[in-house]
């Protein structure tokens, strides 16, 4: 079983966003480890962070309600040809926090240490909306702007990295770790620090060059924007033997031009090291093509099944020709 982020939030699953959006709030509110000193605060306040950032974000919320946590991850999830999705939580629950109530600590900054005989277990009954009648914020937790607006914090724009796969890594499928450097907002809102992480992109069997794979909002914090979401890019690396063509792959050969006049035998290998011996009867063309079905790429959508291995000839025409040749060639070539 994976997570129940309806659960954490204490919503059922055909909650509005308002519901979801007022559920973070009362549930943060109380798990926030600077006002509750429980073991388990600090774990609680992460699960509550991230059941938000799933159930607030429509596509999100959609893989998650169709397919589970497993389906966020990439497993069992919409990897369709040319887009993939997966959604890891980026781990640190204070910037969720930043972000929605527009500041690291609402504690301090909507009311001091107390606001009119209302102290800190206020926050936590049933029902109870800390910001209800506090008018220089919204019902989001936004602070309103002097026109009586709304400052929403823009993201910044998407950071694109392409990833080099070989076609034997997109033949077995594999796990790529990409390590990242990124600058984090310290619990006090304002201070930043430098911050490594190491991203497990999982390559799917038969995945198309072009395909993307999306980490939300794992680029740089700043106090103005919402951090960037980094985007891998899958390209081919050039490999010395074949090319692929969507799911099949592609092998050249170059014969003579006697072997392309008079026939031969060609051995073609397979993308999975395997060898099979082609006889070739007919004459070859520059550019002909023979196809071995079933030992190309692993179809996107059903990894089961593969492409074709497509052997595609080559001739290679000698810069002269001595004079007696050219005669028998003129004797018993047609004109």
């Amino acid at each position: 079983m994976g997570k129940d982020y309806y659960n954490t939030l204490g919503i059922p699953r055909g909650a509005t966003d308002d519901d979801v959006k007022k559920a973070y709030r009362k549930q943060a509110l109380k798990w926030h480890p600077d006002k509750n000193t429980s073991a388990a605060a600090e774990e609680r306040f992460k699960e509550v962070a991230e059941a938000y950032e799933v159930l607030s974000d429509p596509k999100k919320r959609d893989v998650y309600d169709q397919y589970g946590e497993e389906g966020l991850k990439g497993g069992n999830g919409p990897a369709g040809e040319g887009q993939a999705f997966s959604y890891t939580f980026h781990g640190d629950p204070h910037a969720t926090f930043a972000t929605f109530f527009g500041g690291s600590n609402p504690f301090d900054i909507f009311f001091g240490r107390k606001n009119n005989g209302r102290d800190d277990e206020d926050m936590e009954v049933e029902g109870n909306d800390p910001f209800g009648s506090f008018t220089g914020f919204n019902l989001n937790g936004f602070p309103r702007d002097g026109l009586g607006g709304q400052q929403r914090r823009k993201q910044d724009p998407a950071i694109v990295h392409e990833l080099r796969v070989s076609l034997e890594e997109v033949f077995h499928g594999c796990t790529k770790r990409m390590k990242i450097s990124r600058k984090r907002l310290n619990p006090d809102g304002r201070t930043m620090r430098a911050e490594d992480k190491i991203l497990a992109i999982e390559i799917k069997r038969g995945w198309k060059e072009g395909t993307k794979i999306t980490f939300p909002r794992e680029g740089d914090e700043s106090a103005g924007s919402i951090p960037a979401d980094i985007v891998f890019v899958i390209k081919d690396k050039p490999h010395p033997h074949f090319r692929r063509e969507g799911s099949n792959i592609v092998y050249p050969v170059r014969v003579s031009l006697r072997q392309s006049l008079c026939g031969c035998s060609v051995t073609v290998s397979t993308i999975d090291g395997k060898t099979c011996n082609m006889k070739i009867t007919d004459v070859v063309k520059p550019g002909m093509r023979k196809t071995v079905a079933g030992q190309g790429l692993p179809l996107p959508k059903n990894p089961e099944q593969r492409g074709d291995l497509v052997v595609e000839f080559d001739v290679n025409f000698p810069d002269a020709l001595p004079g007696n040749a050219k005669d028998v060639l003129k004797r018993h070539l047609p004109t």
